[in-house]
């Protein structure tokens, strides 16, 4: 499976999961804080598994390849927004390997409460639960945005963009990150991200209970994307969770660069 790797070459081994929309590329957020702290990151590309690998096939996938670069060796999780449930799944198979897991912006179980009319993305979560087809024609036509329009693609996903997240949608730098993310999600790659947010609407909550890792979340208090409510039932559930950050005046991408520096001092 190919990988992006982050940080330092030969350092202790962190895996990231990016989110849904998102690409290999969204690890270069941490890579200036893993290489101060002796981190290497990597992110798999797991969108390229073949489609038809799902359920704990597909993130049994995952894991074993997290296994193999690792040589059994323990690992270090963070997981973003929808990487989140991704990295809980992984986690889950891969039980005590999994010496910490840290959660940035993370959506939780859609049935595990009132969520989906307050999430950006709920309208894009109810077409994936109720009218597949319907999910799947839009994915592919963001994918022929994210080609020819990339900056259309980007406003329609940041126009309900709070707080912080305002003043990062006016960066040109990160405007130009996340053309580059998003294209690495939907050009090529449609149905691993269909698959990510079909596993994702299908009910988990189950699953949280069998989470070994000693657990920590990362939540911006003005997240409209994952509301901050998200964090709150997670810590509730997982039975190893020692502490919600909760992060002030932050939304959802704000949280994920406030967080990743902090993460990797506390890994390091």
């Amino acid at each position: 499976m190919k990988h992006s790797s982050f940080g330092a070459a030969d350092g202790r081994l962190v895996v990231y999961f990016h989110g849904a929309p998102g690409g290999i590329g969204e690890a270069q957020i941490l890579h200036t804080d893993a290489a101060q702290n002796g981190l290497r990151v990597i992110c798999q590309d797991r969108f390229s598994i073949d489609s038809s690998i799902v359920g704990d096939r597909y993130f049994q996938a995952l894991a074993d390849d997290i296994d193999r670069v690792a040589q059994g060796a323990p690992v270090d999780i963070i997981g973003f927004s929808i990487g989140a449930f991704v990295a809980l799944q992984v986690s889950r198979l891969m039980r005590q390997q999994v010496r910490s897991l840290h959660l940035i912006s993370p959506a939780a179980p859609l049935e595990g409460g009132d969520f989906q009319g307050s999430m950006a993305g709920g309208k894009v979560f109810w077409l994936a639960q109720k009218m597949p087809l319907a999910f799947k024609l839009l994915s592919y036509w963001q994918g022929l945005l994210a080609t020819f329009a990339p900056q259309l693609l980007f406003g329609m996903l940041f126009s309900s963009a709070m707080a912080a997240d305002k003043d990062l949608a006016a960066n040109a730098e990160f405007k130009q990150f996340m053309h580059s993310v998003l294209r690495e999600c939907f050009c090529g790659n449609v149905p691993g991200y269909l698959r990510d947010v079909q596993a994702y609407v299908t009910p988990w909550q189950a699953s949280l209970r069998s989470t070994l890792a000693q657990t920590q979340l990362w939540h911006g208090d003005q997240d409209n994307w994952s509301p901050k409510e998200m964090s709150d039932y997670l810590q509730q559930q997982l039975p190893h969770c020692a502490e919600v950050h909760r992060m002030q005046g932050l939304s959802h991408y704000s949280t994920l660069y406030a967080a990743a520096p902090r993460i990797c001092e506390l890994l390091g």
